[in-house]
């Protein structure tokens, strides 16, 4: 899936400038980094917003289309409206094709209607994380990445090590040592209780 936004240089620069141009339907931006000067863009809120609401957008190389001229981008950093929902401001960065990136991307959950602990053991998946640092180059960053579930028991828990990523992405938080749980299936205290009380 390839997203690409269209945006044109701003000159205007400053709180009033910002101002006007949020009056005017356009959202005031940035693009830095890949070893070229920072750029003050500015976009069309409608057709950005379509777009921003997509998770793919999140965690995607997205297409900056510049005065015509494509590059390849992250989104990095973004204020909202304190009140309305409108995107106030939007920074990305500019992508090397050679240096890895590091990218939050989202978790999704599957199977876990399936697996024992849920379906026979009655217990309650908890979703500890729902996005995780990697690392990759940038063609090889995927949407999402998928947890499978499917053979928890009650009392267990997956952690990133048992995650299976695509060839040449891995876990940031891994490669430095820590193995955080994932997602866990736990029995609801009420079974719990019955149990011991049916124990004795």
């Amino acid at each position: 899936m390839t997203i690409e936004i269209i945006a044109n240089s701003r000159d205007s620069k400053g709180t009033g400038a910002s101002r006007r141009l949020r009056r005017a339907g356009k959202v005031p931006g940035i693009v830095y980094g890949g070893g070229k000067d920072a750029a003050s863009i500015e976009l069309d809120h409608k057709a950005l917003f379509l777009q921003f609401r997509h998770e793919a957008f999140h965690a995607s190389i997205l297409t900056l289309n510049l005065d015509g001229k494509k590059e390849p981008v992250l989104l990095r950093d973004y204020q909202m409206h304190p009140v309305r929902t409108e995107i106030a401001h939007i920074d990305f960065q500019r992508v090397s094709t050679t240096e890895k990136i590091h990218v939050k991307v989202p978790l999704h959950f599957v199977n876990a209607d399936t697996a024992p602990g849920v379906k026979t053991g009655g217990g309650i998946v908890t979703h500890i994380l729902t996005e995780a640092d990697v690392s990759c180059l940038a063609k090889d960053l995927p949407e999402f990445i998928e947890v499978d579930l499917g053979k928890m028991e009650a009392g267990q828990t997956i952690h990133l090590h048992e995650i299976k990523l695509p060839k040449g992405v891995e876990f940031v938080k891994l490669a430095h040592g820590d193995d955080s749980a994932v997602a866990s299936v736990t029995k609801p205290r009420g079974a719990v209780a019955d149990e011991a009380a049916a124990a004795e």
